[in-house]
């Protein structure tokens, strides 16, 4: 059979070599201290399982829903009122399957063959994907230390401006740990005005901050409904992540093309999973304040301990993630991930897999618990890879 050419675009999947890797050490009884994926350990709050489990025991909850529910568009909306002081509307609003199905039928619904889309780079992969789906192509735009790993939108050449249909943008950042400063969505939105392009905003990791107070919206700054739209994610918030919550909100136009497509495609989020993000969203808020404080002291012991071994790893500002240079004598990541989880049972994330711009680097995930870390530390430590050379 020959299969859809779109699935040549995706390319091979770079997480493979080292999966089989990690399968067979701990099929040897090696204890691998995993930080490569992005899976929160946090338990769900009660209050959001109590009201999934009361609607499923309701049969009416079985049947088509449709539609997102009223009391779930009017919880997101006066979420984003009391959250980030931004006012929409429930008909600016429409519920995803999480921001990756979000983003692949986004890109659906807007783009054509051949169109633009900037990434940046490096980025969470599933924006590339999703546009490549579409049929459009990738141009990317860089987050680097020089800025701070920030989008400078000034920068991307005249001629890309000009041709691009979309950005998209995620701030606090997966998987570089940046976050918006004073002026960032300001000078987004004049750029996006200027040369007619939408902004796609990723809006998932707000409540995780480590300095500067609560993360906001992009959709706060003026004029940012006009050129566009943010996905608003309870997977990292809340600990949802496998009951896949997300919503599209923003410039009405937009969420009304992809609610087109998306009635083609399914028939809409299952109830109980609509009255858990409502109660998510009116419920209270203490242990999303929380767990920030304890992602903060995961963040501190991985990035102040590795510095106390001789890594110099910069403290991430936001975001589960922590974004770390390759130790010295590395020059490919890929090679140092192998390296660190064959010599030091600890595994992380290459860069490259990132965007060319993560080469040089690698992320982990604030997934284990402070004394987890420090165990992981000490594997690295007794190891010697951060006086090895790639190849020894």
């Amino acid at each position: 059979m020959h299969f859809s050419k779109r699935l040549d675009r995706l390319g091979d999947e770079i997480f493979a070599a080292l999966n089989e890797r990690k399968l067979s050490l701990e099929r040897e009884g090696r204890r691998i201290y995993n930080m490569s994926i992005g899976t929160p350990d946090f338990i769900t709050p009660e209050h959001i399982r109590r009201a999934l489990t009361e609607s499923a025991a309701d049969p009416e909850s079985w049947k088509y829903s449709l539609r997102d529910l009223p009391e779930t568009l009017e919880a997101v909306a006066g979420y984003y009122q009391r959250r980030y002081q931004v006012r929409v509307r429930p008909d600016q609003i429409m519920s995803c399957y999480g921001t990756q199905e979000g983003v692949g039928h986004l890109c659906m619904a807007l783009c054509d063959e051949g169109d633009t889309v900037l990434l940046p780079d490096p980025c969470y992969p599933v924006f590339k994907a999703g546009v490549l789906l579409s049929g459009a192509e990738p141009a990317w735009y860089p987050l680097d230390k020089a800025h701070g790993f920030l989008p400078c939108v000034e920068e991307i050449p005249e001629e890309t401006a000009r041709k691009a249909k979309m950005i998209i943008v995620s701030l606090p950042a997966n998987p570089v740990g940046s976050v918006a400063q004073k002026d960032t969505y300001r000078r987004l939105v004049d750029w996006a005005r200027k040369y007619q392009v939408l902004v796609v905003h990723d809006n998932a990791y707000s409540d995780i901050l480590f300095e500067g107070g609560p993360g906001g919206s992009f959709l706060k700054e003026e004029g940012a409904m006009d050129v566009g739209v943010e996905f608003f994610s309870l997977s990292k918030s809340f600990n949802v992540t496998g009951a896949r919550i997300s919503f599209l909100l923003g410039r009405k136009d937009v969420v009304d093309a992809v609610r087109k497509l998306r009635t083609q495609i399914d028939f809409g989020m299952f109830i109980p999973i609509q009255r858990a993000a409502a109660a998510a969203l009116n419920g209270p808020l203490e242990t999303v304040r929380d767990q920030c404080e304890r992602y903060r002291r995961r963040r501190d012991a991985l990035c102040g301990g590795a510095r106390r071994i001789g890594w110099n790893i910069p403290d991430s500002k936001g975001s589960m993630f922590v974004w770390a240079p390759l130790p010295e004598g590395y020059t490919h990541s890929m090679a140092f991930c192998m390296d660190l989880m064959e010599q030091a049972s600890v595994l992380c994330t290459p860069g490259v897999s990132f965007g060319p711009h993560g080469e040089g680097y690698v992320r982990f995930a604030l997934v284990l618990p402070e004394e987890e870390i420090e165990k992981a530390l000490e594997s690295v430590r007794e190891s010697g890879i951060l006086s090895r050379r790639e190849g020894d």
